[in-house]
Formats: structure tokens, sequence, C-alpha cells
């Protein structure tokens, strides 16, 4: 695997497309406002797990395409991705927040009142998966970017929870390649294989992966 510059946020290169293909998509992208930018900083700073602009647009865009109106974000950090959620559902609608570092939720709700969309954002600091598991409601879309040992647990719960034609949305589904390692005894990487033969077994939904920074699926509940 290319080995990531130093200069270069964590953010960015994970080994699924070539360097300079990903720095081609990046350098295409429009200037983000000055909130994001700078949330894009402080990650790559203090290495942050975010999704970056390049998979923030995707999740915005699919957001829109289904005019989603409520969201359950699992593994929301310091709110980067819950932004590009809450402009796509709008002023009337609602994004879950859930985090479990009081801090990373305290950080995110400054963000959020300075990008304007707090009002359309419920926080909820605690475990993501106990969080999913009390509620009653159906969802448009539910994004899943917890630990990865967790994954196919999150797909357990998520299925019943989301609406029909509904989104479950997951993020690092190519884990920097090292999906591909049949023989792998690593625990995080054997429960992503487990979790993408899942998704794409499911007669419930029907899944793509995008191959696009560390890999994010989409899958449509039927």
């Amino acid at each position: 695997m290319p080995e990531q510059s130093s200069a270069t946020p964590s953010w960015r290169h994970n080994a699924i497309t070539s360097p300079a293909i990903d720095d081609y998509l990046y350098d295409m992208l429009p200037q983000r406002d000055e909130v994001l930018s700078e949330m894009e900083a402080e990650a790559g700073k203090r290495n942050i797990p975010i999704v970056g602009p390049a998979v923030g647009r995707i999740l915005y865009q699919l957001g829109v395409m289904i005019g989603a109106k409520s969201v359950f974000e699992m593994g929301s950090a310091i709110g980067y991705s819950t932004i590009w959620w809450a402009r796509a559902v709008g002023d009337q609608g609602r994004v879950i927040y859930t985090d479990g570092d009081p801090k990373n939720s305290a950080e995110a709700r400054r963000y959020f009142d300075r990008a304007g969309v707090s009002g359309r954002i419920t926080v909820k600091t605690g475990d993501a998966l106990e969080l999913l598991s009390e509620q009653k409601q159906e969802f448009d879309i539910i994004f899943n970017d917890v630990d990865k040992e967790d994954y196919p647990r999150v797909l357990r719960l998520a299925i019943p929870r989301l609406r029909k034609g509904g989104l479950f949305v997951t993020d690092n589904v190519l884990w920097s390649g090292r999906v591909t390692e049949n023989n792998s005894s690593e625990a995080t990487t054997k429960a992503i294989q487990e979790f993408n033969r899942l998704l794409y077994g499911s007669s419930e939904l029907f899944t793509t992966i995008l191959p696009i920074r560390d890999g994010v699926a989409v899958a449509l509940k039927k």
C-alpha cells in the first residue's frame, strides 16, 4: 500500500484509489465553508476520524435524492458528517448525533451552532448501538461509522429501524484494502469482511460499495 504523506490529512489517501486519482478527486471539489474547512483542518491536525469532503458530498447527495427527513448517525465524532446530513434534511428534518465521548459532543455542539444547523440536530452521548436499539421509529437513513468490530451487530439493529426505500450507509467498508486479506486474523478486518458479506447476502437490502476514500456502502431497503 502506498505510504500516506505526513502532509496529507488522515481522511485522504487510504490505498483504495491511486494517490494521483485521489488528488484529482479532491482538487476538483469546491471550497467548503469556514466551519467545515476548520473541522477538516482540526481532524487532520488531531487525527480525528471524519469522512472528509468527498464522502460528505455523497452523504448530502443521498439525503437530498431520497428526500430524507430523519437520519440516525452512529459514531459522529466532532459532527463533521452530521452537518452534511443536517443540511440535506432541511429545516423540517431531524438528525440524531451519537458519540460516546462527552468532549466530542461538546465540540460538535459548538460547530453546529456556528454552522446554523443546531436546530435540526439532537445530540445523544452514549453507546450508539444502545441508543439505536431504543428507537421505536423508522428512519429514512441510518449512517454507520462506529467501532468496526460492531458492524455486524449494527446491521441486525439497523434493518428493522429503516423504512422501506430508506438507506443504510456505512463508512470504511474497504478498510484500506485489508478486506482483500482472506486469511486475516485481525478482529477488525474479519468483522468488516463479515459485515460486507451480510450486506450483500441480505434479502432485505440492495447494496453497492463505492470505492471512494475508504469505501462507502450504500444499501437500499427493499
